[in-house]
Order: C-alpha cells, then sequence, then structure tokens
C-alpha cells in the first residue's frame, strides 16, 4: 500500500490553486513507508486525498505534484503528458524540428527539461522520482517521437540539491552535433561544449524582435554565446555588430554559425570579459546604436538577490553609457528571484546613474516553447526589454 503525506491545515490552498510543490515544513507527517522517489498520496489535513506525486525527504521540496487525482501507472501518465506538450509546441512552431519540448512543471512533468534538436533529446532531470522512472521518458521518446540520440546535459547545482548524481548519461545513440533552424537561422549545437542543453531556445521569440531595430545601425552583441541575436541583426540589415563573450569556444561557434549562415556585413568577435569590455568602450567613447545584453543568470537563490542586484545595476550602466542617442538598450535577465519590477528598477537606477532618459517600448518573457503556470510564479524566469536612450 502506498504510503501517505499528510499536510499541515490549510497548507492545500495553494495545491489547489495549481501549484505543484510541498514544502518540507508544510509537511503534518507521513503515513507508511516512502523512500525517495517514491509516489506517494497527498492528502489535506482531514487526510483527503487531493492528488499524487514524487517523494523527496533530504529536499526543501519534499513532493512535486504529478497529478490531482490517484495516479495508479506512469507510462501512460507520461506518455499522455509528452504527447501533449510536443502538440503543443506544434501549435507555435509547425515547420520546426527543434525547440522545448517540455518545461519541467509548466506541462505537469516535475523536474524534467526535454529540448528537441532534431530527432537528438537532450535531457534535464531534476526531481528523484523523474529519475528513478527516465527508463519510461526513454523509451517513449524513442518508440514515439523517433528519438535517434537522448542524453543528458545537467546543470550540477539543481542535481545536488535533490541528492541526485552530477554526471551526465548518454540513454540512446551518441553525443553528436546538430545543425537546427530557428526558422530563419541555422546554428551549429555543439553539445559537448554549449552552454544550458547547447542551446537558449527560450530567446528564440526576442530574437525576431530584435529585427524591427537593428537595420542600418551599429550593433553589439554582449554575452553574445553562439550569436543568435547578433545572427539576427546581421540578417536584418544592421550596418555592423560586435560579438563579445568571455567562452573561446562560444567565439567560435559564433564564427561558425556566421559562415553556416552566408551572412554578409561588417563583423567583429572578442573573446573577452563584457564588464572589462564595457569599460574599455567608455573609455574610449565609443558608441553603438543596439547595445544588447543577455548575461547568465547572477542569483540562483535568494541569498544571492542583494550582489545580483548590484550586478544587475553595473551591467546596464556601463550598457548605457555606450549608446548613442536615440538608440536602443536590449537587455536581460533569466535569474528567477529577480523578478519583473526589481528588474525594471534595476534599470531606472542604472539610467539615473548613466544620465540617459530611458522610454521601454517592448517587454517579453520566455518564447512560446515556455508555457507557465500562473499559480506558480517559479515556472517564470526571463525578463526581455527594450529601452529607447533620449
Amino acid at each position: 500500500m502506498r504510503a501517505k503525506l499528510i499536510l499541515k491545515r490549510r497548507e492545500d490552498l495553494r495545491l489547489r490553486s495549481g501549484h505543484l510543490w510541498i514544502f518540507s515544513n508544510e509537511v503534518d507527517g507521513i503515513i507508511g513507508n516512502a523512500e525517495n522517489g517514491d509516489m506517494i498520496d497527498v492528502c489535506d489535513s482531514s487526510e483527503t486525498i487531493i492528488g499524487t506525486g514524487f517523494y523527496n525527504k533530504n529536499s526543501l521540496i519534499a513532493v512535486r505534484m504529478l497529478s490531482n487525482s490517484n495516479v495508479e501507472e506512469l507510462y501512460t501518465l507520461f506518455k499522455e503528458k509528452l504527447y501533449k506538450a510536443f502538440e503543443l509546441r506544434k501549435i507555435f512552431y509547425p515547420a520546426l524540428d527543434s525547440f522545448r519540448m517540455v518545461f519541467s512543471e509548466s506541462d505537469y512533468m516535475p523536474g524534467l527539461i526535454i529540448d528537441k534538436y532534431n530527432n537528438t533529446f537532450v535531457l534535464q532531470t531534476y526531481s528523484f522520482g523523474m529519475q528513478r522512472n527516465i527508463s519510461l521518458i526513454v523509451k517513449i521518446l524513442q518508440e514515439d517521437f523517433g528519438a535517434e540520440n537522448i542524453f543528458t546535459k545537467h546543470e550540477p547545482y539543481f542535481r545536488k540539491m535533490e541528492g541526485l548524481s552530477e554526471e551526465d548519461e548518454i540513454y540512446l545513440g551518441e553525443r553528436k552535433s546538430e545543425i537546427i533552424s530557428d526558422g530563419s537561422l541555422s546554428f551549429n549545437i555543439n553539445f559537448e561544449t554549449g552552454q544550458k542543453t547547447g542551446f537558449f531556445f527560450d530567446q528564440r521569440d526576442n530574437r525576431f524582435f530584435i529585427e524591427k531595430i537593428v537595420k542600418d545601425k551599429t550593433v553589439l552583441d554582449a554575452f553574445c554565446n553562439s550569436g543568435g541575436f547578433g545572427m539576427h541583426a546581421a540578417k536584418a540589415g544592421a550596418a555592423s555588430v560586435v560579438f563579445v563573450d568571455s567562452s573561446a569556444s562560444e567565439i567560435e561557434n559564433t564564427k561558425k554559425n556566421i559562415e553556416l549562415n552566408n551572412l554578409n556585413g561588417s563583423f567583429s568577435l572578442f573573446e573577452e570579459d563584457v564588464f572589462d569590455f564595457l569599460n574599455k568602450e567608455i573609455n574610449e567613447q565609443k558608441k553603438y546604436d543596439v547595445v544588447m545584453v543577455d548575461p547568465p543568470a547572477f542569483a540562483k537563490s535568494k541569498k544571492q538577490i542583494a550582489i545580483a542586484t548590484k550586478g544587475y545595476e553595473k551591467l546596464n550602466k556601463r550598457a548605457l553609457q555606450i549608446v548613442a542617442k536615440n538608440g536602443f538598450l536590449v537587455t536581460s535577465s533569466c535569474s528567477h528571484f529577480i523578478n519583473r519590477s526589481a528588474f525594471l528598477e534595476i534599470i531606472v537606477d542604472a539610467s539615473r546613474k548613466a544620465n540617459v532618459n530611458i522610454q521601454l517600448v517592448h517587454f517579453a518573457g520566455e518564447a512560446l516553447d515556455h508555457p507557465q503556470l500562473p499559480a506558480m510564479p517559479e515556472t517564470s524566469y526571463l525578463k526581455f526589454a527594450v529601452f529607447k536612450v533620449n
């Protein structure tokens, strides 16, 4: 008989609203034996079952909910959820073969991310229970979705929090590179050296947006990664594009991507710390019509918010100092713990210190293959803002 988890009084309200996490301090007790990764019945304080989830007694997130009903068999449940997730992406990207296919809790598959690169599927697993049943996911991807290669590319920080091994695995095929299309440009994906699972799908729609503001402009793409923003600028007729990233492998990959797409124009690529590069440009009184900064997350926990806030302000102040009059600042943050209002406040402070006036002309989040749960703020993390600099 499956173990039951009893919630403290009123701790079921957030779950009934659609949130999928139960924190350890919300648990009143356990009836029966439950090991890490087991399915467990979740009950309110009156012991009425309100759903089923994966249990982890060693994690701050004690349970990740799978369903608000009783779950008996995982294979059928997983198959149904994978098909629903895939079909949602094909509504928005019917011609594409590469996208985020599963976005963890947002697709009701807690602790599981699947990025699809043609017929290669890259997984990230941050749930003990999902990891224990990963063979079911592999079987469905192979038999129903034509997977030829399935492997992991985890972020160790989140695996460690869940008490999981930080080692990556190959479940099917091999870890070979892929060439994918975002609907306009092609990208070489090197899974050995690339960040995240190999590509930042979350900024896909935002890369298309910047094409509206770059024609005949001088453009800086800082933290360029594989060159996505800068290449879209070039495609849209930018006069020149400067790419900057501290990673030698990303600068090399950007060169390959420019060649892959036969882009013409004036390009400069710098393997350099972005803060150092911006300081140098300020000292030399350089100006760009469009400055784009897309840094990695500065805050991975609440404890890092203060330091991250200072980092974002410093970065955006310097970026604003090299934007030409009537130019644009395109800035992003992928730190979940810095919300929209906090991020905008940071940019306001940066503009004051840079002594410029700004207008917010566009604000967006993740691409359409990253749905969110309104009842779960944790499923939203990306802030993408475009400012006119006067």
